[in-house]
């Protein structure tokens, strides 16, 4: 086995806190859209958003429908009002996950090549990285929008390892997600670190995560 010369990263639930987000922009669109409602009510409706949301895993198109379908509107609001209004405050919400700067920072100072792979629209993506200023520390990002395929689509992590340079073998995953980061990972030749969020281990897979953390800052240890 070749020594760690670089590490790809996930986006979300991995250095950006999307359970914090999704959260804060649910809070925000209850608010806007169901001020009608009382206080403990607009709670409910928040935490039933986000069960619905299954950490977003869900097909947004659908999920919108959903929601134009069940939410006791003043007024209709349309699947397509409701993605507008996603589309333009979503992002606005990101917050870096714990230890993610100082974590970054000290591998960089390392001279690990690091590099980004995230599934999700372009220009969601593009302004999650950005507000959590996070673009600077990576050599290459791959997003799925762009690419036109998503994990755990292998040719996804073949072009992430093109785009920074290295082969597999020389490669870490880190991610929070069991099968599109360890698992997809894995089948693409790469070692995973798998972060413990939201996800239980399917013990079916065919792929174990190379180390387990709980947080970030157990990086470095590993490294």
């Amino acid at each position: 086995m070749e020594t760690v010369q670089a590490l790809l990263f996930d986006l979300d639930n991995t250095l950006m806190d999307r359970d914090y987000t999704f959260r804060s922009f649910s809070t925000q669109f209850v608010s806007h859209f169901l001020g009608h409602l009382d206080p403990d009510r607009q709670l409910e409706i928040v935490e039933d958003i986000i069960i619905r949301d299954a950490d977003g895993y869900r097909d947004k198109d659908g999920f919108f429908r959903e929601l134009s379908e069940v939410l006791p509107w003043r007024e209709s609001v349309s699947a397509e009002d409701i993605r507008a209004f996603y589309d333009l405050n979503y992002s606005s919400h990101g917050a870096l996950m714990k230890h993610a700067v100082e974590s970054l920072g000290y591998l960089r100072e390392r001279g690990y090549a690091m590099g980004l792979l995230t599934n999700g629209k372009s220009d969601i993506q593009n302004a999650k990285i950005d507000l959590l200023g996070l673009r600077g520390h990576f050599k290459s990002i791959v997003i799925s929008g762009e690419a036109g395929i998503s994990k755990p689509d292998p040719a996804i992590y073949r072009l992430a390892l093109d785009k920074l340079g290295y082969g597999s073998e020389e490669t870490v995953f880190i991610g929070d997600h069991p099968v599109n980061d360890i698992w997809g990972a894995g089948r693409a030749g790469m070692r995973g670190i798998w972060l413990r969020r939201n996800h239980s281990w399917d013990d079916k897979l065919d792929v174990q995560p190379w180390k387990t953390i709980d947080e970030l800052h157990e990086l470095p240890s590993i490294l």
